[in-house]
């Protein structure tokens, strides 16, 4: 149930102390009279605009009165698809859905309903929303469930266990610095930029906000192999389609955020790793110039991990750290940005001691898993391939369903 609510509700968790009532127009025929008809089903005005108000609060990106016509018309169809099934959710279920949607705005069920109706969206709108997923996501399961299940092979493709080819993603990544002085601004920023509705919008978000290395080039990543990302993020953004953004993700002393631009698929597989070796060499000063500028330095002056050890000769020990860890143990921060480099690269991204202090962090290598036996990570990919088969279902089932409707929009 939670996994199910969190992909159709993606609200910001503060969104509510600062919502604002939403102009809407009244229709001169009144607020009960037909604004659409969905073979013969009637999508009032009134609905229409609780609709609307409804997604504003939400924090859904675009026009709200345009977003809450089409999502009224796709439900109505649903709507049809579902009775005809026999499909009703349970008053606990719907009871259920309704508070987790609650919690990810920090509220009561009952605190949520207490602000929904101060900013005019009624109980039944909340009501209706929910249950209308929920009996969706029943009636999807039961007709596509066994075709959208991967195979083994499938499986093995995606996470690369064949060979040297494999499942890669091209992403956008924006990457703030937080810390106990600005942990307000950060978050509130990271909740709009995980609003965005375009590419353009996330690249300038990057270009402004990031502290990644890639803010020089928008945010954009290279093709990265699924594997070469922690096994905490891979079913996230598996999970993504093109455009789409996650949630802001917390990180230790920072925030991050991707954005899907592309996935493919190249023959073969791309190999699994047992164990990443890195080094973390520790600078005074945070993300100040001075502290940047000795990083620079130093990162200009080696080749491998090796060369760290002279560079902190005669220095506390504590300042260079070496591991070689398996992918599962690495923090997540660190996993993310190794994932970007090559034997021998490094990074400035990260900072440790609530920001006092800057890591340059190096990859030293990877060592390969050859082995082929099941493990958290392959539940996780096989349920991340069928989420999205079955979204991909979904949404070519609605689609044919509205080419056979008849819809009159007044």
């Amino acid at each position: 149930m939670q996994q199910f609510l969190k992909s159709w509700f993606n609200a910001p968790s503060l969104f509510l102390a600062s919502a604002l009532c939403l102009p809407l127009p009244v229709a001169a025929q009144g607020l009960f009279s037909p604004a659409v008809t969905v073979n013969e089903d009637v999508i009032t005005y009134f609905e229409l605009e609780q609709r609307a108000q409804f997604m504003k609060l939400l924090g859904t990106p675009g026009d709200p009165t345009d977003l809450a016509r089409e999502e009224l018309i796709k439900e109505r169809l649903k709507k049809a698809a579902v009775a005809q099934a026999g499909i009703s959710a349970s008053e606990e279920d719907i009871i259920s859905g309704m508070t987790e949607l609650a919690s990810r705005a920090n509220l009561t069920l009952e605190e949520f309903v207490k602000v929904l109706g101060e900013n005019g969206v009624s109980p039944e709108t909340l009501r209706d929303y929910t249950k209308v997923g929920l009996n969706w996501r029943d009636y999807v399961g039961s007709r596509f469930l066994s075709q959208a299940r991967p195979n083994d092979e499938e499986i093995d493709r995606a996470m690369g266990r064949a060979g040297t080819g494999g499942l890669q993603v091209l992403l956008s990544e924006v990457i703030m610095p937080i810390n106990e002085q600005n942990v307000r601004q950060v978050e509130d920023i990271a909740e709009q930029i995980s609003q965005l509705d375009s590419y353009s919008a996330f690249s300038s978000a990057a270009t402004q906000y990031s502290a990644a290395d890639s803010r020089t080039d928008q945010g954009h990543l290279p093709w990265i192999a699924l594997t070469k990302l922690p096994p905490q993020l891979q079913e996230v953004v598996l999970a993504l389609k093109p455009g789409e953004i996650t949630a802001p993700l917390p990180l230790q002393g920072a925030v991050a955020l991707f954005q899907m631009r592309g996935i493919r698929e190249l023959t073969g597989g791309t190999p699994r790793y047992a164990a990443i070796e890195y080094a973390s060499y520790f600078i005074p000063g945070g993300r100040s110039a001075e502290a940047l500028k000795t990083a620079q330095n130093i990162a200009g002056q080696i080749d491998t991990c090796d060369d760290l050890y002279g560079v902190a000769k005669d220095q506390d020990p504590a300042v260079l750290e070496r591991q070689s860890l398996a992918p599962t143990e690495i923090p997540q921060d660190v996993a993310l940005e190794l994932a970007k480099l090559d034997s021998g690269e490094t990074s400035t991204t990260l900072t440790r001691n609530n920001g006092q202090t800057l890591m340059l962090l190096m990859l030293c290598g990877r060592t390969a898993d050859l082995g082929i036996g099941e493990d958290d990570g392959r539940e996780g990919v096989a349920n991340a391939l069928t989420q999205q088969r079955l979204a991909a279902f979904s949404d070519s089932f609605i689609e044919q369903l509205r080419a056979d409707a008849e819809i009159v929009v007044k």
